[in-house]
């Protein structure tokens, strides 16, 4: 099957409160990849991810993230944006108030699902996507952390997003619960979704490979391994 290009950055320029994060960055992305991102905190990974979800905007460059020109879209296009890509946080955001079964729907019904069998189906699939069928009316104060962390990766994989991106997935987690969820991710993207993971876990890079970019003394380059 042919490699589909997600993403495209060239020369881009990414600035916080007027200070240059990273610049020149040029990447590609395409169907299928699994991708980390690695580098000290505060060196760029998590702004560089919030571009590509319009979190922040680009400064200068050409960046194009699924057909969309990030220099130019208009805010009512990034709704539309957001529901290809598959967002997970390391601190979790579920909504504590509500059912593992309540969060999903409430994110199907906020982008447009309407028929409730359907919703059910869909939240049914992810849950079982994620090993997780057995816990859908579990409350999130009732899940272990690599529980909770499964449920969000579900919510992420509900509109099935050409792209996952996980900022620190295993941050909060203890090690052999994070080698689960990276685990998890691999198999999600073998079914041609592509994956950016960022991390500073050197063993988990190592155990579970992939392309490796890092970000480092505001450049974002290419590495063959963690030790360059």
């Amino acid at each position: 099957m042919e490699q589909k290009l997600l993403v495209q950055y060239d020369k881009v320029e990414i600035c916080r409160q007027e200070l240059i994060i990273l610049k020149d960055v040029d990447f590609k992305l395409y169907t299928g990849e699994f991708v980390y991102f690695i580098g000290r905190v505060g060196t760029g990974k998590s702004s560089l991810l919030k571009t590509m979800y319009a979190e922040i905007p680009v400064s200068g460059g050409e960046a194009s993230v699924l057909g969309y020109d990030m220099n130019a879209l208009r805010r009512k296009d990034v709704p539309m944006l957001r529901r290809q890509i598959g967002i997970v946080f390391q601190d979790f955001q579920l909504l504590t108030d509500r059912s593992v079964n309540d969060n999903l729907s409430f994110v199907l019904k906020a982008t447009g699902w309407k028929n409730k069998a359907e919703i059910a189906e869909r939240v049914e699939e992810v849950l079982v996507q994620v090993g997780m069928q057995n816990k859908a009316y579990k409350m999130p104060h009732e899940l272990s952390g690599g529980e909770q962390q499964r449920i969000v990766i579900a919510r992420a994989l509900l509109n099935s997003p050409k792209i996952i991106m996980a900022d620190e997935p295993t941050g909060n987690l203890d090690p052999q619960t994070g080698k689960q969820i990276v685990s998890l991710l691999h198999d999600i993207c073998r079914k041609d979704t592509a994956v950016i993971m960022t991390t500073h876990n050197h063993h988990l890079v190592e155990e579970f490979p992939g392309r490796i970019l890092k970000c480092e003394n505001k450049r974002f380059v290419e590495v063959s391994d963690v030790k360059e």
